[in-house]
């Protein structure tokens, strides 16, 4: 089970988080949202990444000139799109850089939407559907995610919080490749409690290392 903590800003929170062993470090690069990397500077990136932590830029709607740019001057592992971006957009900024596609859950969703994004996204991120593009810290009903039959990988996302280990290890689909951790571990937008989601992440490791109850 892989582990990405989006909504970063802060480097010197940044460099923490990254102490622990976390895969992914999300930055959001979408202005009207309160985690926007603001005056994160690629030097502060620089400073604060090393080894392994893998960056991935988010994008709602934004020019595909733009999003080359920062995964350029960010150097960016992966490409997060919380917006309408079509397969064909898709297809073609995958040849700058890996790409996630993310989906907006309702308790009606239909997961043929996606078929049009296989074998086009390295991933999907299902998240919770509201105004705010993702960090709204509310969850959808996972069971609705027995619905998928895809073969991309995804993220989960959406209100997972701290208590939420022993639950995601409930989840038996063969797909589920990350949880996407943000607003619940935070103490203000972008500045994550990292204590916190050390609990989290030792919680989630020591449930996946027990041996099943005969």
């Amino acid at each position: 089970m892989k582990i990405k903590v989006c909504g970063m800003k802060y480097p010197g929170n940044i460099r923490e988080l990254n102490k622990l062993p976390v895969d992914f470090t999300g930055l959001i690069f979408h202005k009207k949202s309160p985690r926007y990397v603001d005056d994160l500077k690629p030097a502060d990136i620089r400073n604060s990444f090393h080894g392994g932590k893998e960056k991935v830029g988010v994008f709602v709607n934004a020019d595909m000139d733009y999003i080359i740019q920062m995964v350029n001057e960010y150097t960016l592992y992966l490409i997060q799109l919380h917006g309408d971006e079509s397969p064909d957009f898709c297809k073609e900024l995958n040849k700058t850089a890996p790409v996630i596609k993310a989906f907006s859950i309702t308790e009606n969703f239909d997961f043929d939407q996606t078929k049009a994004y296989e074998g086009i996204c390295d991933y999907f991120l299902f998240d919770t559907k509201t105004s705010q593009h993702g960090g709204s810290g509310l969850k959808f009903d996972w069971k609705i995610l027995d619905r998928y039959s895809g073969n991309t990988p995804f993220f989960l996302s959406g209100g997972i919080s701290s208590e939420d280990a022993e639950r995601i290890k409930e989840i038996q689909h063969p797909q589920l490749y990350a949880v996407d951790l943000n607003s619940r571990f935070e103490t203000a937008p972008g500045l994550k409690d990292i204590e916190l989601v050390e609990q989290f992440i030792k919680r989630l490791k020591d449930e996946q290392d027990q041996p099943a109850i005969q």
